[in-house]
């Protein structure tokens, strides 16, 4: 499991990952001290779960989960400052670890992950769809049996996702997550965060900033791949 500290403390940071030595099966992948900063490496990393103070350098904890788009990491606060306990959890917070923190704190707050990370898991332990499946959809005030492989993309708003299929989009009330496990693996490819694409809709791919990829679909709509998938696409879809 993949984590990020967001903390602008560099003592709290040591202390923090020295804790979390404990708990081998989460691994830290980068350190960031303000909003702007761990905006930048959530969409280099893409961490499974954020240990996060409330003030930071430029801005809050708060100010950066309202700029991530798409589908958020899970979220444990780390702070000095028990008076924001109430806000972290209106944010859907697993936890809110009050410094200093205490081992046996932390291996609660751990739990919790793991708890939720089970629950993602049941609900997503459906079988997958075949290339002839038919998706029910409701869009607008009738019920669509659209075809799976007539969705081009499939896009993350918060806990629902936008379906478009044509020249059509239905909502539905499902995280991207959710629906991608259950997607064909040679139709779909999870392009970034908040997207995921039909392969055989994509009409064009252009070399993008930074070794990245973006797509043009069949509708002309741009999708950009996150380092991460631009460099799975490469090496399991490149000659």
């Amino acid at each position: 499991m993949k984590a990020l500290i967001v903390e602008d403390e560099p003592l709290a940071r040591k202390e923090l990952k020295l804790l979390l030595e404990s708990h081998p099966e989460i691994t830290v992948v980068g350190e960031a001290v303000s909003p702007k900063e761990g905006l930048l490496l959530i969409s280099e990393h893409q961490p499974d779960v954020l240990f996060l103070d409330v003030h930071l350098r430029g801005g809050t904890g708060f100010d950066l989960l309202k700029s991530i788009h798409g589908e958020k990491p899970l979220v444990i606060f780390t702070t000095a400052h028990a008076d924001f306990a109430v806000r972290a959890f209106d944010v859907d917070a697993i936890d809110y670890l009050v410094k200093p923190i205490r081992p046996n704190r932390l291996e609660h707050a751990v739990h919790k992950i793991h708890l939720k990370e089970k629950g993602r898991s049941d609900e997503t332990s459906e079988d997958r769809f075949d290339r002839n499946a038919r998706i029910f959809l409701r869009h607008f005030d009738t019920n669509k049996y659209v075809p799976i492989t007539e969705i081009s993309l499939i896009e993350s708003e918060g806990n629902h996702s936008r379906i478009h299929f044509g020249k059509e989009s239905a909502v539905i009330h499902r995280a991207l997550s959710t629906i991608e496990q259950r997607l064909p693996q040679d139709l779909f490819f999870k392009a970034n965060r908040a997207q995921v694409v039909n392969l055989e809709d994509i009409q064009l791919i252009d070399p993008w900033f930074s070794n990245t990829l973006r797509a043009t679909l069949r509708s002309g709509v741009v999708v950009e791949f996150s380092r991460r998938a631009s460099l799975q696409f490469r090496e399991t879809r490149s000659l």
